[in-house]
């Protein structure tokens, strides 16, 4: 039933990829959509803005795009302890429904943050938002309530004094959460279905912000593999065992997380360390390592056989996926918490301040070619769809595309 349950959901992800974007970089963890046209240059308030909404409260978390449905998960209050699932229809932006949650855990953070760090993930039926509190929700797609966790009050010692910002994976219906901080510390497999916990994994307790990520398999029916990352290394372990699979030292980013392809691990360690994978449950041989391609605290994102990084001096650097030589960099303005997104042949980045910059990646190199303003702060990665970003900023969610 589980085998049959995992086709159906690769299936339905095959057939909606080109306008579904289900969790942080896309259903894919690559960043990118070759389909996705988007105009030359907008502007925040008019030109090739399909729709502008104002959000209630703010969150570094990412939108996702589901059918006909945008998703986003903000927080606000005295203490930050009201956490929001929002809807919107894609088509005029109109709010479809709004879920509010009170907070069960630890809601402190750094001042620029809040809760709502974590982007919320899709399996293509439900929606799976987690907070930095640890509270793990989930919603039908008409925003009903299927079943909530409190993992921060059942683990009360688990919390994170600048907030944690982990998102969650959903693998072989099972949603994979990592909660590592100073205190409890562990990753858990939670049944999609009905909220109860599959396995439990104690962590180092030590500060880690980055997410687990997918290991695709090729050989169909095959259990999937979720890998978890830390100050450590990377560990290997079954979705619906928890079991240890294989583990990898020497290191990896508690920040930028880590990407995969069918053939490939991008392992955000040593700048890029990345790993050839025939088995995902087998311990993989490293094919290359590339200090020059550090993303530092931006994740890294793959297009047409080339890897894309921002380092912490805000160059983006371009680099042969195959190799690991770098290919070409150029310097960007400001300071980036947002990983950047490649659509058809733009790279669109979006610094701190609000200021998106279009890089031409066609070319033997990247080209900016035009810089927006949008007026606000923005933390989150963008979401792309059939030919629009979905932008979300500090105060607002915007929809950009060509008029029609």
């Amino acid at each position: 039933m589980r085998i049959l349950l995992s086709l159906l959901c690769l299936t339905a992800m095959a057939a909606t990829a080109s306008a579904d974007w289900w969790q942080f970089r896309g259903n894919d963890t690559t960043g990118a959509s070759s389909s996705c046209v988007l105009p030359d240059k907008w502007s925040a308030d008019g030109e090739n803005v399909a729709w502008k909404v104002e959000l209630p409260g703010r969150g570094p978390s990412s939108p996702i795009l589901v059918g006909d449905k945008v998703i986003v998960t903000t927080a606000d209050g005295a203490d930050l302890e009201q956490l929001h699932v929002l809807c919107f229809s894609a088509t005029d932006g109109k709010k479809l429904w709004q879920r509010n949650f009170w907070a069960t855990g630890r809601t402190f953070c750094h001042p620029q943050t809040t809760p709502a760090a974590p982007s919320p993930v899709s399996d293509g039926q439900h929606v799976y938002a987690f907070f930095g509190s640890s509270d793990l929700l989930c919603l039908d797609l008409d925003g009903n309530l299927k079943w909530y966790r409190g993992l921060g009050h059942e683990h009360p010692k688990a919390g994170n004094d600048v907030g944690m910002a982990s998102s969650p994976i959903v693998l072989d219906d099972t949603v994979v959460v990592q909660i590592e901080n100073q205190g409890d510390s562990f990753a858990a497999g939670i049944n999609a279905e009905n909220g109860q916990t599959r396995w439990f994994l104690p962590r180092d307790e030590r500060a880690n912000w980055a997410s687990p990520i997918a290991l695709k398999s090729n050989s169909p029916g095959d259990e999937s593999v979720a890998l978890l990352q830390n100050h450590q290394g990377v560990t290997a372990v079954s979705s619906q065992s928890g079991e240890i699979l294989w583990e990898l030292g020497g290191g990896a980013s508690t920040i930028s997380t880590s990407l995969t392809t069918d053939e490939q691990a991008f392992i955000v360690s040593k700048g890029l360390t990345v790993l050839d994978l025939k088995d995902p449950r087998v311990k993989p041989e490293i094919a290359w390592e590339a200090n020059k391609l550090n993303p530092s605290s931006m994740s890294p994102i793959l297009h047409d056989g080339k890897v894309y990084t921002i380092n912490g001096s805000g160059v983006l650097n371009c680099g042969d996926a195959k190799t690991g030589d770098l290919l070409w960099a150029i310097r960007l303005k400001g300071k980036f918490w947002a990983t950047p997104v490649i659509a058809g042949q733009k790279l669109i980045a979006i610094n701190y301040d609000g200021l998106a910059m279009i890089i031409d990646v066609s070319g033997e190199k990247g080209e900016v070619v035009e810089e927006i303003e949008m007026g606000e702060n923005i933390q989150a990665t963008p979401a792309l769809g059939d030919d629009a970003m979905y932008v979300k900023g500090e105060r607002h969610l915007w929809k950009i595309a060509n008029k029609r």
